[in-house]
């Protein structure tokens, strides 16, 4: 994983972004988990002007088509990223049927003293940005 960051060289293009949880933990097979990442996107259309071209959530991943109307869409993800993540780690720890809890919670720990670039709370991230593969990317989440 890079620990420089991710670039977005070209804020008007729209990218495909793949995000996965820490260790690839499948916390998305939970309706609530999975509520609070469409809740966030909702909340980043509306007030961030992210426009989602496609959208898929695995159980450990997430793959996005995006792009910005306000040219930031570095900005947006971030914000999307570190609210999103923060959020979701706090249903786990309050979810007192979350049966996995406290490995998870363990998880994420682990992976933030790990590398300093990935707070203990954040999902990594890679960004493929080709406009002439977005229909296919499309296609095959399709």
């Amino acid at each position: 994983m890079d620990t420089g960051g991710y670039k977005i060289r070209n804020q008007n293009e729209i990218h495909f972004l793949s995000f996965a949880v820490v260790g690839w933990i499948d916390v998305f097979t939970r309706k609530e988990y999975r509520d609070i990442v469409v809740d966030s996107l909702a909340f980043c259309q509306e007030s961030k002007t992210l426009r989602l071209h496609g959208w898929c959530i695995m159980s450990s991943h997430i793959h996005l088509l995006a792009s910005s109307g306000s040219y930031d869409l570095s900005g947006t993800l971030r914000d999307f990223k570190k609210f999103t993540s923060k959020e979701v780690v706090g249903a786990i720890k309050s979810n007192g049927h979350e049966s996995r809890k406290e490995w998870m919670i363990e998880m994420f720990r682990q992976a933030g003293e790990q590398t300093a670039a990935i707070p203990t709370t954040n999902f990594g991230s890679k960004i493929i940005s080709r406009k002439n593969v977005t229909a296919l990317n499309l296609q095959f989440k399709n």
